[in-house]
């Protein structure tokens, strides 16, 4: 801490001498140095100035700082500029990145699980519209019925490979019951029912 705190003391009066501003100045005097951690370069900024933490986020303004830094450490540097000039400050705001982070991931999975289910679902969706396209006599009663009994299968065996029942995948469950009804002519609450049962829901 007290070497980046030297190092910063160097750099400032150059930092100073290559930015203009009264704005940019009054951020430069007030923030602290507070942490080299990784790639990043973290200056702290009193609560009650975080206002003036804009001015140090100007990319023009970055990259001299940026510049600065790495003429006197010899490190590539990426500027961070927080609320807050103490050291736990910074250690409140790696949780919160933390957190954000986790947070992010596990959106991104259910992103990934409700995409992965809606395009199981459309291939389900499509698979009837062609297995009913391919069925020979279709005003034929017993025709229909063989359509239907495999058609109750398909969707069943795709309802019990499906973890996430969000809204989302039931309206596209329910979207695929609607097509085999219509197709063999049935109520769609009577395939519900049958899908349920092969899916050992009810």
């Amino acid at each position: 801490m007290a070497e980046l705190a030297e190092l910063w003391a160097q750099a400032l009066p150059d930092i100073r001498n290559a930015v203009t501003g009264r704005g940019v100045w009054t951020a430069l005097n007030a923030c602290v140095p507070l942490s080299t951690e990784g790639d990043s370069l973290v200056l702290g900024l009193p609560n009650n100035e975080s206002e003036l933490a804009g001015h140090l986020r100007m990319p023009q303004i970055r990259k001299v700082i940026e510049a600065e830094f790495l003429k006197r450490s010899g490190q590539i540097v990426n500027l961070r500029v927080i609320e807050g000039t103490r050291p736990e400050d910074w250690e409140r705001m790696k949780r919160r990145d933390l957190e954000a982070s986790r947070m992010q991931g596990a959106a991104m999975d259910r992103a990934k699980a409700e995409m992965s289910a809606r395009t199981n679902w459309d291939s389900v969706y499509e698979t009837l519209s062609r297995n009913f396209a391919a069925t020979q006599n279709k005003s034929l009663p017993q025709n229909r019925a063989k359509f239907y009994a495999e058609s109750v299968k398909l969707v069943a065996l795709n309802r019990k490979e499906q973890v996430n029942r969000d809204d989302l995948n039931e309206r596209n469950f329910a979207r695929c019951i609607e097509r085999v009804a219509q197709y063999a002519d049935i109520p769609s609450t009577v395939v519900a029912v049958e899908v349920l049962k092969l899916a050992g829901e009810i």
